[in-house]
């Protein structure tokens, strides 16, 4: 069984790590119970990257913190000294086709894919609204992760658990 006095560490990664990313980092933290630690990071963050004001506005409207959020790059992860990562998550589609680096401890894995919020072209009111979608379903997976049995959670088995929980 795994030690229920050290939380999991959970790395949730997007391509620019400003939308989808950053939310499942924010909720996760927020409905953890002491039982998860959320990272998030992305494959490419642009140059001067930060969350994007969207995402933060419907995290504050639904009572989740956003201090500490920021765009980072997945590096900060695969260097020596970095939190060791017990699972790790691709968000969209991009990165998780892509090549990631190698994890310290070899941490599970799992592709829970969300369309962006932040693409096209649609007035603030129809993104805002996508943002909140998102934000629900990426709730709802997490709401299934943080209420498993602490045997489920164990690292033979927390692979293809994460895997297995439903989307929508």
């Amino acid at each position: 069984m795994p030690d229920t006095t050290t939380p999991l560490n959970v790395l949730f990664l997007c391509t620019h790590n400003s939308a989808r990313s950053i939310l499942a980092e924010a909720l996760l933290n927020d409905m953890a119970r002491g039982r998860f630690k959320a990272f998030s990071a992305g494959s490419s963050p642009r140059a001067q990257q930060q969350p994007h004001p969207l995402g933060l506005q419907v995290l504050q409207r639904a009572g989740v913190s956003v201090q500490g959020l920021r765009s980072k790059s997945w590096d900060e992860f695969a260097v020596a000294g970095a939190p060791q990562m017990d699972l790790i998550i691709t968000v969209c589609d991009n990165a998780a086709g892509e090549v990631c680096p190698i994890w310290p401890g070899h941490p599970a894995t799992a592709h829970w894919g969300y369309a962006d919020p932040s693409e096209g072209e649609a007035g603030e009111e129809a993104r805002l609204e996508a943002f909140r979608q998102t934000m629900h379903m990426i709730r709802r997976r997490l709401e299934l992760l943080v209420n498993l049995p602490a045997e489920k959670l164990e690292k033979a088995r927390l692979q293809s658990t994460a895997r297995e929980l439903p989307g929508q």
